[in-house]
């Protein structure tokens, strides 16, 4: 499986032995990575780059997350918290590192929304698919993210009488009952019809209702 060249992997870890060797394994299957020896300063690098859940504030490249569960300070399960409440851990999917001891943590987090977790000492192959994995699957959401923001840009376009006629065109109505309903001519209704299909960027009816469906 080959991940987004631009996708970054944040490895969250107190150990620079366990950061170091990561960032080296991540580099053998071509990887980035960026590491922080602390929840806080992982937060403090998101803060700077005004990183959030945010549509405006969102990531725009794939990403995910290993983080340690245990670290002085912000534990790594406080950071998750975290990034769950700005909805980060959505677009850049969380593996803990865990210790046997915190194995249930963890276990738990993953019903919360983490993506995995390997415990200590975990194989090297087995992991980075994994990381791959939550790479694949952060550039999907990212992807649709994009797709609902140049969807909303479309809408946010179009005239109030275009949003009229396509609401009447997704429902089928053929363009004499549009200009009845709306009491404009059938030429009138063509030329928003067009206007409508041009700044939507469908060629049909069927095409166009399909794409309204996507609508948040």
């Amino acid at each position: 499986m080959h991940s987004p060249t631009d996708a970054m992997v944040h490895i969250v870890d107190d150990d620079a032995s366990v950061r170091e060797g990561m960032a080296w394994l991540l580099r053998t299957r071509r990887l980035l990575s960026a590491s922080f020896d602390s929840a806080e300063h992982f937060l403090s690098e998101l803060d700077a780059r005004q990183i959030d859940g945010r549509p405006e504030h969102a990531p725009v490249t794939a990403g995910c997350i290993l983080l340690d569960v245990r670290m002085p300070g912000m534990s790594g399960l406080a950071l998750f918290e975290e990034l769950l409440a700005r909805g980060l851990a959505q677009t850049w999917p969380v593996i803990f590192l865990t210790g046997h001891a915190d194995v249930p943590t963890a276990v738990e987090s993953v019903k919360r929304g983490a993506f995995d977790f390997c415990e200590k000492p975990f194989s090297d192959n087995a992991l980075v698919d994994r990381v791959e994995q939550a790479l694949a699957l952060s550039a999907q959401r990212v992807a649709e993210r994009q797709q609902r923001q140049q969807l909303q840009q479309r809408l946010a376009d179009l005239t109030e009488r275009e949003r009229d006629v396509m609401r009447l065109v997704v429902e089928g109505l053929p363009n004499k009952l549009i200009a009845d309903q709306l009491d404009i001519s059938v030429r009138t209704v063509e030329v928003h019809r067009s206007r409508v299909f041009d700044k939507m960027q469908v060629k049909s009816a069927v095409e166009l209702a399909n794409l309204l469906r996507e609508a948040p």
